[in-house]
């Protein structure tokens, strides 16, 4: 019998963290959002720019691409910025990968026309799930964007055609779990992210077994929480979108 789990803010199994996202966090950038889950912090913004890149020039189409980075206290102990060191660490690279593939997903670049969106995800402070949580509110500053864009007149439409959100869930002590923090994706047996639309497309599973290999069924069951988690989100991302709009209106 799967051990009873203690999660931070007293959370069932499948619940979130307390999720808050704040439009407009940075005045200065196209669009922009503060998302907090928990402990987690991460700073999104879209800077849009006309033209793209040279291998993209003269196609009519735009161009979407993903930055991300931790602040130094980010995780307590400091951590040396990636150009003190030379180089981005693999870790670094492969989540702004991550988060550019993700929103191209749900973008049409020819309506984008021959504009580059930039997302910079900053994570000011880190517990657990900082690559989903950039995915999440990197979305809401994309579409801030897009509508930002719409109404200088430098696009005729919007280019967004979906939503996304991505979501962390786990297997801590034989139980499965949304929304994993610090330590319990330390001690966790299986640790997976999720990336979906909001119609329920996988765009991207990431699931790692650590001691126990990763079932079926447990495989189903993550996936299942995943999407609850994601739905949560989406009302969240909704209702962050819809307040910047209104306050640039």
């Amino acid at each position: 019998m799967a051990a009873t789990v203690t999660r931070s803010y007293d959370r069932a199994p499948d619940g979130l963290r307390p999720v808050t996202i704040e439009p407009g966090f940075v005045r200065t950038a196209t669009g922009s959002a503060l998302i907090s889950m928990g402990e987690t912090r991460v700073i999104c913004t879209a800077s849009a720019q006309t033209g793209v890149p040279r291998w993209r020039a003269n196609s009519g189409l735009g161009w979407v691409t993903a930055e991300y980075g931790m602040l130094p206290a980010s995780t307590g102990d400091r951590k040396q910025r990636d150009i003190s060191r030379g180089k981005q660490d693999g870790r670094t690279v492969e989540i702004q990968r991550l988060i550019g593939r993700s929103l191209r997903v749900v973008v049409d670049f020819a309506a984008l026309g021959e504009n580059t969106i930039y997302l910079d995800c900053d994570v000011l402070q880190a517990d657990g799930g900082t690559r989903t949580a950039s995915i999440t509110g990197a979305f809401v500053a994309l579409a801030l964007a897009c509508a930002e864009l719409q109404a200088s007149g430098r696009i005729a439409k919007s280019p967004l055609t979906g939503t996304i959100a991505a979501i962390s869930c786990g297997i801590v002590g034989g139980v499965p779990l949304l929304d994993l923090d610090y330590p319990e994706d330390s001690a966790a047996e299986v640790d997976a992210n999720v990336v979906m639309t909001g119609e329920g497309g996988l765009v991207e599973v990431q699931a790692t077994a650590e001691r126990t290999p990763l079932s079926r069924a447990h495989l189903d069951e993550l996936l299942h929480l995943a999407e609850g988690g994601i739905a949560a989100l989406r009302v969240a991302q909704d209702a962050a979108i819809a307040a910047g709009r209104g306050a640039t209106s």
